[in-house]
């Protein structure tokens, strides 16, 4: 089934309870906003049936949450700045140019990977900054314990930059519509199940500044990774999309989900500065540990003389190898012209192609490995 604008229009409804929001301090526009200072005062008990609000609305309700007041202490919001500033400063390269998946090359400067940079910048800072107990019972609401952390800087200078292009998130939201539609309808959205997507203001972000635009309810179309590259519905998105003012210290967390797109940034004087948080869920990971390069090493001279063909073939690559191209360093590993970097299939199936000898495959695997790691 093809997905419509007009079904996408009928599935925007909170289907939460009428109780789902007992604890919010308000809602705007259907997104329920909490206050962190009472929410640090809860007990277990009281934070656990909070979780499950959150968790509602997520899944049936607007799709995201605010909480004011994320970080009881904004002076470690600002020490992480610092450290963010520092590193910008130290990457401001061309390669920042690549910047953003869904917004004009060079709209705005990225940090990847500041989790681990901002540790080794200054460790007393990032531990600060990343105890948090409200970080750790968001992300379990969602996700349950083991969840894997990972987080990217956004700073986006004043004065008119463009917006970014409505969009859901990884993991889906970064595939090709011929990629998504690879996938079965029930992956597609299990999808939005194995990751949350976070952002702390770094600064006061007034609606002028860009603060992110979103569109309530809109997670709970089954066919949205297949909608959003549409004229129609980027039109109904700009018409409808709603913004919230932040204060430095707050925290907004949405379903990957949920349509969304940073705003253009119009103020005069806003350096809108945001730490990007996606957490992710530890149940696609396998059991055992796999060293996919030494397979294909053995494998590579026999499949010179004697390769598979067709499907099967195909099927051989993706047991062999690393079909899905992240996790990745994209410092390094940067997309070229797609927003997914290569894969080691791919990889693999260009040295066969190109005739190559084990030995230089060796050599291209070894690069490829590089790129992907951080040290």
């Amino acid at each position: 089934m093809p997905a419509s604008l007009a079904d996408f229009i009928k599935s925007l409804q909170d289907k939460s309870s009428e109780l789902a929001y007992a604890h919010a301090a308000n809602r705007v526009h259907g997104i329920p906003l909490y206050d962190g200072e009472h929410l640090r005062v809860m007990n277990s008990e009281e934070l656990h049936v909070v979780k499950q609000e959150w968790a509602e609305c997520w899944l049936k309700g607007a799709g995201v949450i605010v909480i004011n007041g994320f970080y009881a202490d904004t002076n470690i919001v600002q020490a992480m700045s610092t450290v963010m500033f520092s590193l910008l400063e130290k990457e401001h390269t061309d390669k920042n140019l690549l910047g953003d998946h869904f917004a004009k090359q060079g709209a705005n400067q990225r940090i990847w990977n500041v989790l681990e940079k901002s540790a080794i910048q200054d460790p007393e800072v990032f531990i600060n900054y990343y105890s948090n107990p409200l970080l750790g019972a968001i992300a379990e609401a969602w996700l349950g314990p083991g969840y894997q952390m990972t987080a990217q800087v956004n700073l986006v200078p004043p004065g008119g930059s463009a917006a970014q292009q409505p969009h859901r998130d990884y993991h889906l939201g970064f595939q090709s519509d011929d990629e998504v539609a690879k996938f079965p309808l029930h992956a597609q959205t299990m999808s939005a199940k194995l990751t949350l997507q976070g952002a702390v203001a770094h600064v006061d972000m007034p609606v002028e500044s860009g603060p992110t635009k979103l569109l309530p309810f809109s997670q709970q179309y089954d066919l949205g990774y297949q909608i959003y590259r549409q004229d129609d519905f980027k039109a109904y998105f700009e018409q409808h999309a709603v913004q919230l003012p932040l204060s430095l210290g707050d925290a907004v967390f949405f379903s990957p989900a949920l349509m969304h797109g940073a705003g253009s940034n119009m103020s005069t004087d806003v350096l809108r500065l945001a730490n990007l948080l996606q957490v992710s869920s530890p149940l696609g990971i396998p059991m055992e540990m796999v060293n996919r390069d030494r397979i294909q090493l053995a494998c590579y001279q026999a499949l010179k003389l004697s390769a598979p063909t067709g499907e099967a073939m195909d099927t051989l690559m993706t047991v062999i190898s690393d079909s899905y191209p992240f996790p990745t360093n994209l410092d390094r590993d940067a997309p070229d012209k797609s927003m997914t970097p290569t894969s080691s299939k791919q990889l693999l199936q260009r040295a066969l192609d190109q005739g190559l000898e084990k030995t230089q495959y060796e050599e291209m695997l070894a690069d490829y490995r590089w790129r992907r790691s951080t040290a």
